[in-house]
């Protein structure tokens, strides 16, 4: 998705890059040498270069490319992978057209370029890359998390990390491999890079509000963009293409797009829920042009002290937009919207943090993720992504079939999503709507 898509109240900041620049200097500076030989695959050939290779191609791939080497001195797009070579393309020349002809920030030549449904293992072969960005579809993300651990490769990887319960027990297990080789991985739940995020949660944590007794969270909004197939494109490319409308790809929108929110409660109840009671269905978005997926979800989640949280998602025109979470405690409240003005925490200890004061946590994400390789004290990101992406499975599965879902049988699952075989000339079955009190629990 696009940066305005994900995350609609981001903040422009015109000096962010030399802010970071002069203040990454500086803190980073003494770093350097006590990190060469800490974190594996940290450095390149003796270099304190950064060297980036980008791993999907598209909006979303594209502009955390761009956020990288706005995040800290150093950095490098070395590499870049795609399925398909006109969106490599187009990646291609529009960072090349935001860093300009000279080869300190972007050098991709031509024999660093891959194109296929394999490109990912021919980048991470390459040994001097040493920091990736996952950024395909959710759906390709364990097996690319497991391969790029395996490779010994510093991550950033977009959120979601997966799709149904066998890739989670995937991503899992590669966090702990990840752990073992002291590698370091960031994933795009960006709001915990926020400054205003942070300052709020900083204060929940400290009983600002009390106990946490309920919740709500929202991402409801219009329709996105859709893909109108061509004649030439295989079923597997027409699906791919037009990837958020099929949930082997996407997980369905309440898993990669809500999980932004749903995220955020699970940050400040520091867990996960314990069972999932919802609904959903498709409404406004009901032709063949927008795959299988449903237009809005409702969730009831329970946490294992008893607390609720309602969580609610839309893509539908011409209805009211709410992108939010709220938190009740015994002693206060929090509050955030992107249409307001502030981060509110009201009650006994009442707080305020202006929107205005946000940094650009887009780039805040990676310039962390970056500080921490080079002070040799890398950061794991990807058990609470994982968990939060599970989250959403867990809401999209009682959604799908009508039953409550506990989080064992979530993540004990054992319904895979990805077709067995993929092959651009091989036919990819159309998955039918799911209908619940028809589509069976696995």
């Amino acid at each position: 998705m696009t940066k305005a898509q994900d995350h609609p109240f981001k903040l422009n900041s015109p000096s962010r890059r030399e802010f970071i620049q002069i203040s990454s200097a500086a803190a980073l500076g003494t770093t350097f040498a006590a990190s060469l030989s800490t974190v594996p695959g940290a450095y390149a050939a003796g270099s304190d270069m950064i060297r980036v290779g980008l791993i999907g191609c598209g909006g979303r791939g594209t502009g955390a490319a761009d956020n990288v080497i706005s995040a800290a001195p150093g950095v490098k797009i070395v590499a870049m992978a795609d399925a398909f070579k006109d969106r490599l393309d187009q990646s291609r020349k529009e960072l090349l057209g935001k860093t300009g002809e000279g080869a300190d920030r972007f050098d991709v030549p031509d024999n660093r370029t891959f194109v296929g449904l394999d490109a990912y293992q021919r980048l991470l072969a390459l040994p001097d890359v040493n920091y990736v960005i996952l950024a395909t579809p959710p759906g390709f993300r364990p097996v690319h998390l497991e391969a790029a651990v395996a490779a010994g490769k510093n991550i950033f990887t977009e959120k979601p990390v997966g799709v149904d319960g066998p890739g989670i027990r995937k991503v899992l297990a590669a966090y702990e491999q990840a752990k073992s080789k002291n590698l370091a991985i960031a994933a795009g739940t960006q709001r915990r890079h926020q400054s205003g995020y942070q300052e709020i949660m900083k204060r929940i944590h400290d009983s600002h509000i009390g106990e946490i007794i309920g919740a709500r969270c929202y991402w409801n909004q219009g329709a996105l963009w859709k893909k109108d197939r061509q004649q030439n494109w295989s079923d597997l490319e027409y699906q791919m293409r037009n990837w958020l409308y099929f949930t082997w790809l996407s997980g369905d929108h309440i898993a990669e797009q809500h999980v932004h929110n749903i995220d955020v409660v699970n940050w400040a109840k520091q867990g996960h829920p314990a069972r999932a009671v919802g609904m959903g269905g498709r409404q406004s978005r009901t032709g063949s042009e927008y795959g299988h997926i449903y237009d809005h979800f409702t969730i009831d989640y329970e946490y294992d002290d008893g607390m609720h949280l309602m969580s609610m998602c839309r893509q539908i025109d011409n209805t009211a937009k709410n992108v939010s979470e709220a938190l009740v405690g015994t002693k206060g409240q929090c509050q955030t919207a992107a249409d307001r003005r502030a981060y509110v925490i009201s009650g006994a200890k009442s707080f305020t943090f202006p929107r205005e004061r946000d940094n650009e946590p887009y780039v805040q994400e990676h310039t962390d993720l970056i500080e921490c390789i080079r002070s040799g004290k890398p950061i794991n990101e990807l058990k609470t992504v994982a968990e939060s992406t599970l989250t959403a499975i867990m809401g999209r599965m009682s959604a799908y079939t009508g039953k409550g879902v506990t989080w064992e049988q979530a993540l004990n699952s054992k319904e895979k999503l990805m077709p067995p075989k993929l092959a651009f000339g091989e036919p990819v079955p159309f998955p039918s709507v799911a209908i619940p009190g028809q589509t069976q629990l696995t």
